[in-house]
Order: structure tokens, then sequence, then C-alpha cells
């Protein structure tokens, strides 16, 4: 495996930085905005995270692929990135509870990326000059059409994308629980959350993210949890509506990242403010 001759890869940025790798995953071209990660694990679980929707991710984390993937690791139905970059790539791998290598998981599920970069260097760079769409390709390298190409990629800033990733019905998990019934908004939540709550004997329903506080309401749930998700908090006037129902009917609210931004926007305060101990309503 890693004996094998490896296709080359460019990373373009649009700041007109481009940077020269090898290919991993599937060959053909993607573009998003570039991020980062700095987990020292979990790379699958990065992947598969709805809030990384239409996202090019950089893992800073230098060793990347080396214990492989596992099926129930996955936070979602697939890899949600629009490309990936690394720094170290393993083809083999050495969890023998694994179910496939990451370059095989990459390339069945369509995922674009790139390695043997700087991933120092690049994150830098990237803190420096602020968020920015980038483009992974292994087949075009003329820099006139990487521009091009790069073009035709939507600005994350006032983009909503939280209906694409949500469920499409409601649904039910640990219905022989006999904990708090919790009210799920999926903005884009990820498996292990819901996970997390079943563990501690949760009763949820989740719900798709354009759903009407009534309809939620008429669960009889104990309180509501605002998920994580991708997209731009600032055009998701739906659910920031959701929420000041749910707060004016004074039923215990709680949010994460997305969720939390959202809570924020409602009663107009900031996330700053939010993190440091700011409480919504006292119960």
């Amino acid at each position: 495996m890693t004996s094998m001759k490896r296709a080359k890869a460019v990373l373009y940025l649009a700041d007109g930085t481009l940077f020269e790798g090898l290919s991993i995953g599937k060959k053909g071209t993607s573009g998003g905005e570039i991020c980062f990660n700095t987990g020292m694990t979990g790379y699958q679980e990065i992947y598969t995270d709805p809030s990384y929707y239409g996202q090019i991710v950089i893992n800073t984390n230098a060793h990347i692929g080396n214990y492989g993937v596992h099926k129930d690791e996955d936070e979602s139905d697939g890899p949600k990135i629009k490309g990936l970059v690394v720094n170290d790539f393993t083809y083999d791998y050495s969890r023998s509870s694994a179910s496939d290598s990451l370059d095989d998981y990459l390339s069945s599920h369509d995922t674009v990326g790139i390695s043997d970069l700087d991933t120092r260097m690049l994150v830098r760079h990237v803190r420096d000059k602020g968020a920015m769409n980038a483009i992974i390709s292994t087949e075009i390298f003329d820099i006139a059409k990487l521009e091009a190409e790069l073009k035709t990629i939507p600005d994350m800033k006032s983009l909503e994308l939280s209906s694409v990733v949500t469920t499409h019905e409601a649904f039910e998990l640990g219905v022989d629980n006999s904990g708090f019934k919790i009210s799920v908004l999926d903005l884009g939540v990820k498996r292990s959350i819901l996970d997390n709550f079943l563990i501690r004997d949760c009763h949820l329903k989740v719900f798709p993210a354009k759903t009407s506080f009534g309809e939620m309401r008429a669960w009889d749930a104990d309180g509501y949890f605002i998920s994580n998700g991708p997209g731009d908090p600032e055009v998701m006037d739906y659910a920031v509506d959701t929420i000041k129902e749910i707060l004016a009917a004074n039923m215990p609210l709680f949010g994460i990242c997305l969720g939390n931004q959202l809570l924020a926007r409602s009663v107009g305060v900031s996330t700053f403010k939010m993190h440091h101990g700011q409480q919504l309503r006292k119960y």
C-alpha cells in the first residue's frame, strides 16, 4: 500500500496561494471554505460531523489514517466535508477492529483530499489571512482554470445549510427510557450527542430544522435542545423565531455550537457573554 504511485494534487486558496502535494481519497476537484481542526484523534468523527458540511478541513495532527475507520464511529451517514488536507497520510492501519482504511473510506464516499503539505504553515496562513474558500484538484493545475472553478463556490457567509443536513422526518430514540423527555431541534446534530443523552436515560424526539414550536410542544417534552450544525446563524431566522417561542413559553432550553449562537441571537447577547456564565433563564 505505502509503495503505491500517488497522483499529484494541488490546493489553491482564494488569496492566490498555491500548494502542491499528493492525492488522497477520490481523484477529482472539490472546493469549499477552508478551516482547521486541532484534534489529536477522531478524524472520522470530524469528517462526518454535519457542522463541517461544505468545508475543506485541515487536520493539524501530523499522522492521519493510522488507525483506519470503524463503521460505528460515523457522526452521520457519511463524510460531510468537501475536502481534506493533511501532512502525513497513512494507508496502512494498525487497529484490528477497523472496518476499512481511511483512503478506501474517503474514495467510497467521493471525498477529495491532499497530503504531504506543511499543515502547520498552512494553518498559520489561514489564521493570519482569515476565512476563505479554497479548492483541491488532481486534474486542474492551470491557475486561471483553478480561479475560475473557485469562483463557482458560494461564500459560507449568508449560507443556510442546516436544512440540507437535518433529518427529513421526526423520529424518537430511547422510547423505553424513564428519564427526561427532550425535544431536539436537528440543525445538523452529531450521533454521539444523541447517544450521550440516551446513556443518561433520556427519551428523545428529533425534529427537522424548520419544525414549528407548536409541533414540538405537542410532544410535551421536559426541555428543548438546539443542536450543532453548519452554515451562518445570521440567516437562520426560522430557528431564532422558534427559540424565542420556547423562551416565551418559559421552557427549559439549552444548545451547543450553532445552537448556542442562535440562542444568543434570540436574546440579543454575544456568544462570548453566554460562554462566560450568562443565564438565559433560571429554573
